[in-house]
């Protein structure tokens, strides 16, 4: 009961690697519960499961010290289900979801699980922490960052952050030098450009494979794309209020309502 209380959860499903790592990393700083998707959910987003019900298994994939539970939803039913089940007057002190595989920088946080589960927990306002690798192996190198993954949750337990805020962590895939730094910086302005591949099934019908191309639109140096380009990690801190401020003041001055 001394040692802070951990979620761990993801988006690529509880027997992916990076959920493994991320496991035993904060393993070294607090008690941890796990309750992750039993299935890969990456792209779901900030989904939520409401047509059917919510199984969860418990299963001791990460030894016997540690409590783990797949969860039959999406990786934000994954976080309140996990907080539902945990014994009245406990809290969780900090939620991180990941490791993912693959970046969520810039505009990929809006379709990202493993964000979408951070930001669920800053909803309530738990602190939380979202962290990507660059890298789309299953079979990736987590090694150069493990100890910069501890010390970011270390200080976001020991300083803290502001309430209903979620970090969006994204880690530079391993490379020949190690990791200059952290830049704590802004969302780069990006977006992802509708592109299909079209093709015929055996019925002559057709269907489509999502493609996309990312468009970066964006020419400073204070952005999460910058600083991933440059070999630094990013840390972007996110909220849930997507209000467009200017949008309020230009309709305000200008609509006749």
């Amino acid at each position: 009961m001394s040692k802070p209380l951990i979620l761990v959860t993801n988006d690529d499903g509880i027997t992916s690697q990076g959920i493994s790592v991320l496991v035993k990393l904060m393993s070294r700083i607090g008690e941890v519960i796990v309750m992750a998707p039993n299935s890969p959910q990456s792209g779901m987003g900030h989904a939520i499961t409401v047509g059917e019900p919510l199984r969860t298994k418990e299963n001791r994939l990460f030894g016997e010290d540690i409590a783990s539970f797949e969860c039959s939803g999406t990786p934000a039913d994954c976080v309140k289900i996990a907080q539902f089940q945990l014994p009245k007057g406990r809290r969780f002190d900090l939620v991180v979801s990941g490791i993912n595989h693959g970046s969520n920088t810039s505009v990929s946080v809006l379709y990202s699980g493993t964000m979408s589960a951070a930001i669920e927990a800053s909803l309530d306002g738990t602190p939380a922490i979202g962290f990507s690798l660059c890298d789309y192996s299953n079979q990736a190198d987590f090694s150069h960052c493990e100890d910069l993954v501890v010390n970011i949750a270390k200080q976001t337990l020991e300083k803290g952050i502001p309430r209903g805020i979620a970090l969006n962590v994204n880690i530079p895939a391993k490379q020949g030098l190690p990791i200059k730094g952290i830049k704590v910086c802004r969302q780069t302005n990006a977006r992802w450009g509708p592109s299909f591949d079209q093709r015929k099934d055996p019925h002559g019908q057709d269907y489509y494979w999502m493609k996309g191309d990312f468009i970066n639109l964006d020419k400073g140096e204070d952005h999460d794309e910058w600083a991933i380009g440059n070999n630094y990690i990013s840390i972007v801190p996110c909220q849930f209020d997507m209000t467009g401020h200017h949008g309020i003041r230009q309709m305000n001055d200008e609509w006749d309502i």
